[in-house]
């Protein structure tokens, strides 16, 4: 297959210009929201510490050089997560950011390793405040672009009506058959067996050495999410609590956490979650998540010893970050990440492999 032309080849780029302007339009109109909720615009740094301690996030690494010569690693962030919570910390109480975030080992019609990320908070709001601006934020990127309905490969999606809220119990029940809270207990423990059971008689294939999560993984992936955000928008929410090392535990149920996915057209747009704010805790998750990465990539993560310390001090708090460019590309109607990126990270491998479609 013959490769495509640059991004900057004039006729590729007339192409793709509609879709750059629809994504100006769709900034304006997210700038102009969250101004109108009385929310700052913050900047955090790329350069940081640590790139973030979840599992499954693959980070640039690269030396920082002092005067003298000395180095140290640091990381391009994954998230503006740990410096957003830091300025809640400060004392900030309603803060977004457009931030530029990096994950390596990414590329594909939905992902790319340089992307840009919407993220925001709300001091002393419940999770479910975040609902509703993720609601609005598809509302508004449809009206900026005069989209009358979102659109991904065959799946279709009205931004303009309400989401439907829907638990991971109940979607593994409905799309599965799959009692996923049968295999969660109160403690935190999981039954890797029991689950990985379930998951083989839903038609679901399993290694013998997946974890919970890998199955759990799985079967999200191969049977949940292909029927998430479909006509409407869909809030995932109610994640077991060792799938969601950032948020904290439900008051209702201590098998779950405050944390939701927000998808339309089968496309998963949104994280968010209740903020945990246990620093005692948060180190127990991040090390636990660290142990996995070590164990299946060879590698870990430093912690951010200043994040654990600002947690100590951050107030309750919601939070939630979002794919901006793939907001972008719903509203355009773009067929893939690179058609709402003004200039693209060059690929140096065969683009057909990155491109199924």
């Amino acid at each position: 297959m013959q490769a495509p032309s640059p991004f900057w080849d004039p006729g590729r780029h007339a192409d793709r210009r509609p879709f750059l302007v629809g994504r100006g339009a769709v900034t304006d109109a997210v700038r102009a929201r969250f101004r109108a909720e009385g929310f700052l615009e913050v900047e955090t740094a790329c350069l940081q510490v640590s790139p973030g301690n979840e599992a499954h996030l693959h980070a640039f690494r690269t030396p920082l050089a002092a005067s003298d010569g000395r180095t140290r690693d640091m990381y391009l962030h994954t998230s503006p997560e740990f410096a957003c919570k830091k300025l809640l910390a400060a004392g900030e109480a309603r803060i977004f950011t457009l931030a530029r975030v990096f994950r390596n080992r990414e590329r594909s019609p939905l992902h790319h390793p340089e992307f840009t990320m919407l993220e925001w908070y709300r001091a002393g709001a419940p999770w479910e405040a975040l609902w509703t601006d993720c609601a609005a934020l598809l509302a508004a990127a449809a009206d900026a672009t005069g989209a009358r309905a979102f659109s991904w490969r065959r799946a279709t999606c009205d931004p303009r009506a309400e989401p439907e809220i829907l638990t991971l119990a109940e979607a593994f029940s409905r799309h599965a058959g799959i009692d996923l809270l049968g295999t969660v207990d109160a403690g935190g423990g999981s039954d890797r067996d029991a689950l990985a059971a379930r998951a083989r008689e839903a038609g679901i294939r399993i290694a013998d050495d997946d974890t919970w999560s890998d199955v759990f993984s799985k079967v999200l992936v191969a049977r949940i999410e292909p029927n998430l955000g479909m006509g409407r928008p869909t809030i995932l929410c109610e994640y077991p609590a060792c799938e969601a090392a950032l948020a904290r535990a439900s008051a209702r149920d201590p098998r779950v956490a405050e944390r939701f996915e927000l998808y339309a057209c089968g496309v998963e747009l949104a994280n968010g979650f209740g903020e945990l704010t246990d620093p005692a805790e948060q180190r127990r998750r991040f090390a636990l998540e660290m142990d996995e990465k070590a164990r299946v990539w060879g590698e870990r993560y430093p912690l951010d010893e200043d994040f654990l310390a600002a947690l100590a001090c951050m107030p309750e708090a919601a939070g939630c970050a979002l794919g901006f460019d793939r907001l972008c590309l719903l509203a355009t109607g773009a067929r893939r990440i690179e058609d709402v990126l003004w200039a693209p990270v060059a690929d140096p491998f065969d683009a057909a492999e990155h491109d199924p479609a």
